[in-house]
């Protein structure tokens, strides 16, 4: 089994240079929130100040008047500080927030976008990780880890400073645990780094795991394979936790080191305050407030060096989300009818026809032979043309080509008129009502129109009878489509969308006899007055077609009209006898 070809991930400068683009969109909004950040850390000096000065006049007998005018610096100092943190807060996520919505957005749609060979070959689990998993440590960072690290910077800068006001020597103390510090923080970055990325990768291996139970689950039972796909499931859980721990204990290693130098860095000031002290070049209350510098450093410092493991994790989302982006401009098949803007359809346009010339698609290039070879076959405007052909001919990845879902590998799909749309054997109810299904293709769309689409396409009667007609919920959770009622939904829904190239792969394929003439009529009704082709399951689909290609092992090995090709005598003909004998 060859291993899944994940989606890129975006390298480091592409992830900064995404911050900073979004940081210099609100400039203002950056000011401000740094103005608060610095407010919130000029009052943290306060109580180090207050408190020495206390000390100070308790130690020269000044007696309690001395103390009143600090303790109210004191109390003030702390209502600012207050403050400003709130308001600093609600500043950034102003500033944050609305940033990482745009690039939600964004990452969905250009998923959307994505061909579906490049999420097949990397698996749905890789995809959903990062839309789901990595967008929600993005978000817990932006509006937490971000705040907390930008605020420890200020309020570590304010101390030194604070430090060196009091004086240099005690500021040079406090800077014998900074390359410890530093040393310590190197040291993690580049161990974790790798850890969380491939964390994150693995993630995405465990969501693919666990889909694939859940989606197999009937199969799974019936076949008795419970043991060996919760051995699958087991495999990547763990690889998953590994990760984890692997992270646990390089936190672990990482704050311990920190504490060493905060021990150092305390140390030194102790040891420095009792010189100066001794030496009388200092006061009791100033050795006070350079102590409490350096301890109030603590948490700032933990904080600041400890939220890069967050960081660090949002980091390595932030570039798995921009990498969906990236893939989407790298993959999109310029030949590709879905990859283009959809021009509208105009009666002077030189050529309206859909062409499909000489493509060819391997579903693993190298590996596996070409499922399509050299196709080349083309649908006027108002012509249906039918596909016909056994199982695994060709006939639905041929559907996907044209609709944009597969890049060829060779020869181009030419679709000038618009996009192509399709509609798959077992096309999906989406989770709301029945008129929300519909209204996916024409949002703007009234009742009325509803209404008059459900008529045409014979829709109307069967929907009637659902306990809310048009506005009974449906999909999951809701009431349940059987197979012939979600394809005619989906024909109706096409019918909405009025697209100027129609590819039915097999739309009505599911229907019992009297369901399959009413979905008949309904495909009949849908490719009307455009170009249309037909991925036939019943061959009465294909008599009724302008033209006939039939595939055979990826090739086109007959075309013709139903007339001609029956006169042939050769494999349509074979199927079409087939056919009668047994309808």
């Amino acid at each position: 089994m060859n291993a899944p070809r994940l989606l890129p991930v975006a390298p480091s400068r592409d992830v900064l240079r995404w911050a900073v683009a979004q940081a210099r969109r609100r400039p203002g909004l950056l000011a401000a929130t740094l103005a608060a950040m610095g407010s919130a850390a000029a009052a943290s000096l306060a109580a180090p100040l207050a408190t020495g000065e206390i000390v100070q006049a308790l130690a020269a007998h000044r007696g309690g008047s001395a103390v009143v005018w600090p303790a109210v610096r004191l109390g003030v100092a702390v209502v600012v500080g207050a403050g400003a943190v709130r308001a600093a807060g609600r500043l950034l996520a102003r500033l944050v927030l609305p940033a990482v919505a745009d690039l939600r957005e964004q990452v969905l749609e250009a998923a959307v976008a994505l061909p579906v060979d490049v999420v097949e070959a990397g698996g749905a689990g890789d995809l959903i990780a990062r839309v789901c998993d990595d967008v929600e440590q993005l978000t817990d960072a932006a509006q937490n880890a971000l705040g907390n690290f930008a605020q420890a910077a200020l309020t570590i800068a304010a101390a030194f400073v604070g430090l060196a006001a009091l004086d240099w020597r005690f500021l040079l103390a406090a800077c014998l645990a900074v390359p410890v510090q530093l040393w310590t923080l190197r040291w993690y970055l580049r161990a974790c780094r790798p850890v969380y990325a491939a964390g994150r990768t693995a993630d995405g291996r465990r969501t693919a795991a666990l889909l694939g139970v859940f989606a197999a689950m009937p199969t799974i039972r019936a076949l008795r394979l419970e043991s060996r796909r919760l051995e699958v499931a087991q495999e990547a859980s763990l690889d998953a936790a590994g990760y984890e721990f692997q992270a646990t204990r390089l936190a672990t290693r990482f704050y311990g080191r920190l504490n060493a130098a905060e021990f150092l860095g305390l140390g030194a000031i102790l040891a420095t305050a009792a010189v100066l002290i001794a030496d009388g070049q200092t006061s009791l209350g100033d050795a006070t407030s350079a102590a409490l510098f350096f301890v109030g450093l603590f948490d700032p410092i933990n904080v600041a060096l400890g939220v890069f493991d967050d960081l660090q994790q949002a980091s390595a989302g932030l570039g798995r989300l921009l990498g969906v982006v990236i893939s989407t401009a790298a993959d999109s098949p310029s030949a590709s009818p879905s990859a283009s803007p959809s021009p509208p359809r105009r009666a002077h346009d030189a050529d309206r026809s859909l062409r499909v010339e000489d493509v060819c698609f391997s579903y693993d290039p190298g590996t596996l032979p070409d499922a399509v070879v050299g196709v080349s076959l083309e649908v006027g405007p108002g012509r249906t043309v039918a596909v016909v052909g056994v199982s695994g001919s060709g006939k639905t990845t041929l559907a996907g080509i044209i609709a944009g879902f597969y890049r060829p590998s060779s020869g181009r799909v030419h679709a000038p008129a618009g996009r192509v749309a399709l509609v798959a054997q077992q096309p999906h109810v989406f989770a709301g009502t029945l008129a929300d299904n519909l209204r996916l293709a024409a949002p703007d769309a009234s009742d009325e129109a509803l209404r008059a689409a459900l008529d045409r396409t014979g829709a109307s009667a069967w929907v009637d009878a659902l306990p809310q007609g048009s506005a009974t919920p449906v999909g999951a959770g809701g009431h349940p489509l059987t197979v012939g009622q979600a394809q005619h939904l989906a024909l109706t829904r096409v019918l909405l969308l009025d697209p100027a190239y129609l590819v039915l792969d097999e739309a009505t394929a599911e229907g019992g006899s009297d369901a399959a003439r009413v979905l008949d009529r309904a495909a009949t009704t849908v490719t009307r007055g455009r170009a249309a082709l037909v991925i036939a399951h019943r061959l009465s689909q294909a008599a009724e077609a302008d033209h006939i290609h039939v595939m055979r092992a990826g090739q086109v090995v007959e075309s013709g009209t139903h007339r001609e090709l029956v006169a042939e005598d050769g494999e349509y003909a074979r199927l079409w006898h087939v056919w009668n004998a047994f309808p």
